[in-house]
């Protein structure tokens, strides 16, 4: 190692399994269920939570594929350096790393838009100069430090989950009506109902992404060859069971017609529920969609910060300040391309983007893991799994993809 290179700053190890996963459901939980709830029920109808669950399956078969590839490397970047280390392919690992970044800076958009729409309930504040505040602010937070960002991530994971909880609890009589309409819920009719089934889900994946993105941040993981794969898992878990009842909560308790309408959809659900004004749960919404997209904006840094230190960007990209121990130069520069197409480009636009590239990058990672198998399939001190977890993913990944590149463009 050159001195030189001795002397640069490095990122700084802060996050336990603790603070890792609450990173990663956070992400998780502000990327959709706050923001597109409606949305998914408006394409898929009253069969949104089978939409869910497709959804969900999806995403839990590229789960177990990043947790075994982020114990092999645990490094920044992580979908670029798997890339490089199966197939050797510079073009591939930069555009992989592109891709991903750009689907995050792109989820923040769609999250800042988001924003808008709750504060709307309380004031009506012009939505350019909202959105630059948001997204400004959100850079400040991302660069004054990872373990800072992660303990102010790990407090607004704790209140969207309880946000989740109260429409749970509020809407608790209306479960009473499940046993009746659970063959309505989950059983579609038609091929048209089954093509609005796998629109929703098309939608819906967009409320799980945000487990990759934990990958990215593992140089700042302590034990990440451990506490990555454990994160992930529990996070992916705990996210799909809260949505699975959020949404049924959602059905159970306003039609369809006005939840697709809605721009703040849990809010909408809170006060058909309670009769009174949904000054808490709108809120707690503001504070789910700031979660995620500061999580995003840290993401898409790191993913730049990890390629310019491979030499894939250029060298000033991934400069880390001796102070924060932050890519600030990165994170300014996804902050200022998030403010770009949160102006430019409209929610539901935002939302199939980033679930379009999303699923193009878990194909290619599951084909990665595939190649990294036959070529090492058990590498000591790594808890691996079956071949068929990468070729289902890589299945699964291109098969929803395929089928919503008709409906949705």
């Amino acid at each position: 190692m050159s001195a030189q290179a001795a002397a640069q700053p490095t990122l700084k190890r802060s996050l336990g399994l603790g603070l890792i996963t609450l990173y990663g459901l956070g992400n998780i939980l502000g990327a959709g269920i706050y923001v597109l709830v409606g949305k998914v029920a408006g394409a898929a109808g009253v069969h949104a939570p089978l939409a869910f669950i497709i959804a969900a399956l999806v995403a839990t078969i590229t789960a177990f594929t990043y947790g075994e590839l982020a114990a092999r490397y645990p490094v920044s970047a992580g979908e670029a350096v798997y890339m490089d280390a199966a197939f050797a392919l510079r073009i591939l690992s930069v555009a992989v790393g592109v891709l991903i970044a750009v689907a995050g800076m792109v989820s923040a958009a769609a999250l800042a838009r988001g924003f808008v729409g709750y504060l709307q309930v309380f004031v009506d504040a012009p939505g350019g100069l909202v959105l630059a505040a948001f997204v400004l602010a959100l850079g400040g937070i991302a660069a004054w430090g990872i373990g800072e960002s992660a303990r102010i991530a790990a407090l607004l994971t704790l209140v969207e989950a309880g946000g989740l909880l109260l429409i749970i609890t509020v809407a608790g009589e209306n479960f009473a009506g499940l046993p009746a309409r659970a063959g309505e819920f989950f059983t579609p009719s038609s091929e048209i109902a089954w093509q609005g089934v796998m629109l929703g889900a098309f939608l819906a994946f967009y409320a799980f992404i945000g487990f990759e993105d934990m990958v990215n941040v593992a140089e700042e993981v302590k034990r990440p060859e451990r506490n990555l794969p454990l994160g992930i898992i529990i996070a992916l878990a705990v996210s799909t069971v809260l949505y699975l009842a959020v949404v049924l909560a959602a059905l159970l308790s306003v039609p369809v017609e006005m939840l697709e309408k809605s721009d703040a959809p849990l809010a909408l659900v809170y006060t058909q529920v309670t009769g009174r004004q949904p000054v808490l749960i709108s809120v707690i919404g503001l504070f789910a969609v700031v979660n995620g997209a500061l999580i995003q904006i840290i993401m898409a840094s790191r993913i730049f910060y990890g390629m310019s230190a491979k030499g894939w960007l250029p060298g000033f990209i991934g400069r880390v300040n001796p102070k924060t121990q932050t890519p600030v130069v990165a994170t300014v520069l996804v902050s200022v391309l998030v403010l770009m197409l949160a102006l430019w480009v409209p929610l539901v636009g935002l939302a199939g983007t980033t679930s379009a590239l999303v699923l193009v990058v878990f194909a290619l990672v599951s084909m990665a893991l595939i190649r990294l198998k036959r070529r090492d399939p058990r590498p000591a001190g790594i808890r691996t799994v079956p071949m068929w977890v990468p070729v289902a993913g890589v299945v699964v990944s291109l098969a929803l993809l395929a089928a919503q590149t008709r409906l949705f463009w």
